[in-house]
């Protein structure tokens, strides 16, 4: 199964050149979901040729300018487009009146649906499921009302070796083949063996998604054994106090919850903009967990 996430932007609040606001596109299969949608992200999706109607989910962590400043532009440009596809979008309260009214003064009128599904920030909260995708809150601790993602794509059923099964077989026995049972044809009396029709679907993978948040364990037995998450790191231990005061997270904090929940890889990105150099917080990172990696926009992140 294809599933991986695409860096689009790695800074904090103050611009920096060369660092866009945060924004990551999450790719599972042919499903796009857009996470954070900080200011400028519709130019980096034009950049790297992302399709607008593979995005029918957007994922906003919290009311942060660096986080949702993009969001109008990028609506905007799609109904210009003449976008038809419906659109969700999950988010704490407050963005739909943003919207509406930004909308209301501009006098646009949307070609396309928009719903709106208000997330819960203190407490897990599953807010949706496709053939594909199951997704969750992850409750965060930051300044305002503000939680991550967790999404875990489910397992298909066996895959089908076509090419070794005769013409016009059966679709319930293909359907029984997928289900891992063998099939016994009553008229022929032929058997046809699972495993020698059959190969092993894919397997489920999960990828967190911790936007700001200061440092807690809360979030430790929801996230265990994930495959991927990515961390907020905005600032070093040399900043802790400042991390503290502004509840944001160091990157020796992000990857002690990495290394809490077992996960097999961590993304730490946010990045302060006092930092023109992050070698000290892939060095802090790694020292505790390993398999660290530094956010790279425009880098794509296999799961």
């Amino acid at each position: 199964m294809n599933f991986e996430f695409l860096v689009l932007g790695t800074g904090s609040a103050t611009p920096v050149v060369n660092r866009h606001p945060s924004a990551f596109l999450l790719s599972i299969e042919n499903e796009s979901f857009l996470i954070d949608c900080g200011e400028g992200t519709q130019y980096r999706l034009l950049e790297h040729k992302v399709k607008s109607s593979r995005i029918r989910h957007i994922f906003i962590s919290h009311l942060h300018g660096d986080h949702y400043f993009g969001l109008i532009g990028l609506l905007s440009s799609w109904n210009l487009n003449q976008r038809k596809e419906s659109l969700t979008i999950f988010a704490p309260r407050g963005l739909a009146e943003i919207l509406t009214i930004q909308f209301k003064h501009s006098d646009t009128k949307l070609n396309f649906k928009i719903t709106f599904v208000e997330t819960e920030t203190e407490k897990i909260d599953s807010i949706l499921e496709t053939n594909l995708v199951t997704v969750e809150t992850i409750p965060l601790h930051h300044r305002i009302p503000c939680c991550g993602f967790l999404f875990r794509s489910k397992a298909s059923k066996r895959k089908i070796l076509a090419e070794k099964l005769p013409d016009n077989f059966p679709i319930p026995y293909i359907k029984m083949l997928k289900d891992g049972l063998d099939v016994s044809d009553e008229l022929s009396g032929e058997v046809y063996l699972n495993h020698e029709y059959t190969t092993v679907g894919s397997v489920s993978k999960s990828f967190a998604y911790c936007s700001d948040t200061a440092y807690n364990e809360l979030k430790i037995k929801q996230l265990q054994n994930i495959d991927a998450i990515y961390h907020e790191a905005t600032f070093t231990e040399s900043e802790l106090k400042r991390a503290e005061q502004t509840n944001h997270s160091t990157a020796k904090q992000a990857a002690s919850i990495a290394n809490q929940i077992n996960a097999n890889q961590l993304v730490i990105g946010h990045y302060s903009s006092r930092y023109k150099n992050l070698d000290e917080h892939l060095s802090e990172a790694k020292s505790v967990f390993e398999n660290t990696f530094l956010a790279e926009e425009g880098k794509v992140y296999k799961i």
